[in-house]
């Protein structure tokens, strides 16, 4: 009995990924669209980081954030995307155990340093309109330095409990992922193991970090209200409003599909539905963060405008 057990509980090495064999006649324009939202997700974070690294104006902290963010962004995508890609033209999608392990890894570090940076953008936010004269002396180099390497600790930490919480599982019944990346409801839903204490670890990381962060958000944001409400000329606050609207933006999408995945009951997954969720936060919010920070500031439009006028002068 227990050999005919371990027999039917083998290990698991190799997974397939379905993606979206289900639609082969979107396979094509599926494609196209995802090639050209990665390869924007790319050249757009690209910009940025160039354009903060080689304009004097732009060495702030706020900036100095943002392009931390923009890399966190390509590798966040870079995660999933190429993979993905390249698997349309693959008859057999196939991710060996310990790609998918990694690729879950990375993925999810990402995801949670992105979180944390995020908090850290929010702190940088209050400090600069509640104490503008002090903003310079507080946010000094140093400090935002120590938590662009806290977010990185915090978040591949995280990721590191979460991923040997899961991959240390049996997989015997099913090696199908119905899915275009190994994210963590479709892996768990093959595991013939008691997933429970696995759901348990992923409920507690996330609502760790994730509501750690959330929480200084929260109080950030109710400093921030309460600083720009005592300044009394009406511009004034609306120049305070809107140098936060932007990241406000990017914490309700990320918080928003985050906690919606990974914190519900295995028993509510929805795979189809959540394909298309899990296209928006891996795909889709990479490529909207640089629009969404630099499309309302003027600083990275006038730097933008810089380089094009100097390719002009030299053409």
């Amino acid at each position: 009995m227990s050999s005919t057990k371990a027999w039917n509980c083998s290990s698991v090495t190799t997974f397939i990924l379905l993606g979206f064999a289900d639609h082969p006649e979107l396979q094509a324009p599926l494609f196209v669209t995802f090639l050209s939202i990665y390869l924007v997700t790319l050249a757009w974070n690209l910009v940025l980081i160039f354009l903060i690294r080689a304009d004097t104006h732009l060495h702030t902290p706020m900036f100095f954030f943002l392009s931390n963010l923009s890399f966190i962004d390509i590798c966040y995508s870079s995660a999933v995307a190429p993979k993905m890609l390249t698997d349309f033209f693959q008859e057999r999608k196939t991710i060996s155990f310990l790609g998918c392990a990694a690729q879950f890894f990375f993925f999810v570090g990402m995801g949670l340093t992105e979180c944390f940076l995020l908090t850290a953008m929010a702190y940088d936010r209050y400090a600069a309109i509640s104490s503008p004269l002090l903003y310079p002396a507080i946010m000094s180099p140093g400090l935002c330095a120590r938590m662009v390497v806290g977010a990185y600790v915090g978040g591949f930490l995280s990721a590191l409990v979460q991923t040997s919480s899961i991959f240390r599982l049996h997989f015997c019944s099913s090696n199908v992922i119905n899915h275009f990346f190994c994210d963590l409801p479709p892996v768990l839903v093959l595991s013939c193991s008691d997933t429970f204490p696995s759901q348990v670890v992923n409920f507690l990381v996330v609502v760790t970090a994730g509501g750690t962060s959330f929480l200084i958000l929260l109080i950030s944001y109710t400093y921030i209200v309460a600083a720009v409400l005592k300044i009394r000329s009406a511009e004034g606050r609306r120049k305070a409003f809107s140098t936060c609207a932007s990241h406000l933006t990017g914490v309700t999408l990320l918080f928003g599909t985050s906690l919606f995945t990974y914190l519900r009951p295995s028993s509510s997954y929805s795979l189809g539905r959540d394909k298309v969720v899990s296209v928006f936060y891996s795909l889709g919010i990479p490529v909207l963060n640089p629009l969404i920070y630099s499309l309302r500031n003027r600083e990275i439009k006038d730097a933008l405008g810089k380089v094009l006028e100097k390719k002009k002068a030299f053409s």
